[in-house]
């Protein structure tokens, strides 16, 4: 079922590093984001894959991790993803990056989705040193990184929960590294 697939399908930053990410699998995802919608059709974005030891190992750096979990420093030494997409906006189709960021979740959630299909997960990652990645990338000018997608095969121990009487949605983890994301019910999302 579709809701199950989606509810697998949760921020993970913790990954195998021994099961590679396949070109195969990076097209696959990127396959998957090319037929979903696009503001005025306009189909401004392109994707940057990683997922060569010596491209991570450049690219990594320059993401930042799990802003609620700052103390954690992660993903922890040996959990690393072992792919990165990098959704970009070509700013020759069009220079508005406000007009595309639907577009840009859109086609993440879409990859994550897929990926989850295929056994892998994923995390979207908003901070990250823009500049500094398209030196790393070798993108020309007019391609702005929009977003990283960071992916792999899962390790974590992801748990969906209610969100407590306090109302605080903030994810946590517990002494023994199980993540928690805490979740609004479904009456408190309806309007009535």
């Amino acid at each position: 079922m579709f809701l199950d697939l989606v509810k697998r399908a949760r921020s993970v930053r913790g990954f195998r590093e021994d099961r590679p990410v396949t070109d195969e699998e990076l097209r696959y995802l990127v396959e998957c984001a090319r037929y979903t919608p696009s503001a005025r059709n306009a189909q401004v974005l392109k994707y940057a894959l990683v997922n060569t030891p010596e491209m991570l190992q450049k690219v990594q750096p320059l993401t930042k991790w799990a802003g609620a979990l700052k103390e954690l420093n992660l993903p922890y030494p040996g959990t690393c993803p072992q792919a990165f997409i990098v959704i970009c906006q070509d700013y020759r189709l069009n220079d508005s990056p406000c007009a595309f960021q639907k577009d840009v979740g859109i086609a993440a959630q879409t990859m994550l989705l897929a990926a989850n299909e295929l056994g892998l997960g994923g995390c979207m990652i908003a901070s990250f040193s823009a500049g500094e990645l398209k030196m790393v990338l070798g993108l020309e000018d007019f391609l702005k990184p929009q977003l990283v997608l960071a992916l792999g095969a899962p390790m974590e121990d992801i748990r969906i929960t209610d969100v407590g009487p306090d109302g605080n949605t903030t994810y946590y983890r517990d002494d023994k590294g199980t993540h928690y994301v805490p979740k609004r019910t479904l009456e408190e999302l309806i309007l009535k």
